[in-house]
């Protein structure tokens, strides 16, 4: 499959993909793509977010039968192969024979790296030490001045994990501010977000760098409702008077109350009414392909909400009101919506 065919169909599953590197497409194309399609058929959607308990369970339960199926000795061997250089070969092979990625993600509706992520969280022996000593805070703050911000290196210095390491020296390496967040410092979070986004979209796909920088928050709040990893001791930093795990609650209560927003926006009348605002927007760009709306810009438009709500609202009424909508283009899509979707919408309302 050619890149620009797994980018239409991932969108399906993930609205935006098309922010996605190529690299990675081509990686969920190969990792993803069939196991969402099969999900899909099974009435189950792609999740993201909080792991539940039983997705927890059905992790372990596959870590556990691959180990046995390969006969790898422990979680730690297969998940943090480096570790062991003198086995690294050996595992690096099982792993390919015994079809690792399937196997890892079977019955997990979620794309595969999120679910790798989760697995080497759940087995690295690093990750759950308890608190920090006075000792190793010490012995943290130490290693720190010799080696900068060499997790890598300090985690083995410490036997704790790189995050841990980066995380907890976060937290103690200067005083922070505990209290209400103020307008300003709302602000610079904002401001940081978009900051490590931006470098981020420039480095994954430069070409999009001329709608970057037409676009607002929403661009970034949609990002993080999918889970791209945000550097949160880089964006701590930016923001001056917090440390990272206050920056990280915040942002996610900003991203609430704009699902907030998007949940009161669709419902009932209001939600006839931003369908309707949507199909005009749609057909007055007169794009002949959705790459060329600024979904951003449309959004607010509509009303404050992320762009992933329009797109999905969009993508929804082409399903349900526009025959053999596969078989049509994109302004052929709008046309219809606009020549017969609309006038039965406004009847409505």
């Amino acid at each position: 499959m050619d890149l620009d065919a797994a980018r239409q169909e991932l969108e399906e599953f993930i609205p935006h993909v098309r922010n996605i590197s190529d690299c990675s497409v081509k990686k969920m194309a190969g990792r993803d793509l069939t196991r969402f399609k099969e999900f899909k058929k099974q009435g189950i959607a792609v999740k993201f977010g909080r792991f539940t308990q039983k997705e927890n369970k059905q992790i372990q339960k596959n870590v556990e039968e691959f180990l046995s199926l390969t006969g790898i000795d422990s979680a730690e061997k297969l998940l943090f192969t480096w570790r062991y250089p003198e086995d690294k070969d050996t595992i690096h092979r099982l792993k390919t024979e015994h079809h690792f990625c399937e196997k890892i993600s079977e019955g997990i509706p979620r794309p595969w790296r999120l679910i790798y992520y989760r697995a080497r969280k759940m087995f690295d022996p690093n990750n759950y030490k308890g608190r920090y000593t006075n000792e190793e805070k010490e012995k943290l703050k130490k290693y720190q001045a010799l080696h900068g911000n060499d997790w890598k290196k300090i985690s083995e210095l410490m036997s704790r994990s790189n995050l841990s390491v980066a995380m907890k020296f976060s937290e103690i390496k200067s005083a922070v501010n505990y209290g209400p967040w103020t307008k300003e410092e709302t602000q610079k979070l904002m401001n940081a977000v978009k900051d490590v986004m931006r470098r981020k979209l420039r480095t994954e796909n430069p070409s999009s760098l001329s709608s970057l920088e037409q676009s607002n928050t929403d661009l970034w709040i949609d990002r993080e409702k999918l889970h791209q990893p945000l550097p949160w001791t880089e964006i701590e930093t930016k923001v001056g008077s917090r440390y990272w795990r206050q920056c990280k609650q915040k942002w996610n209560s900003i991203l609430t109350s704009k699902m907030t927003r998007g949940h009161q926006l669709y419902r009932g009348t209001s939600g006839l009414r931003a369908k309707i605002n949507l199909i005009k927007r749609l057909y007055e760009t007169k794009a002949e392909d959705a790459s060329e709306v600024n979904w951003d810009e449309l959004s607010n438009a509509i009303g404050d909400v992320p762009r992933a709500y329009v797109q999905q609202k969009f993508y929804k009424l082409k399903v349900s009101s526009v025959p053999l909508w596969k078989r049509k283009t994109f302004s052929e899509i709008i046309d219809y919506l606009y020549e017969n979707k609309l006038p039965e919408l406004e009847e409505k309302l």
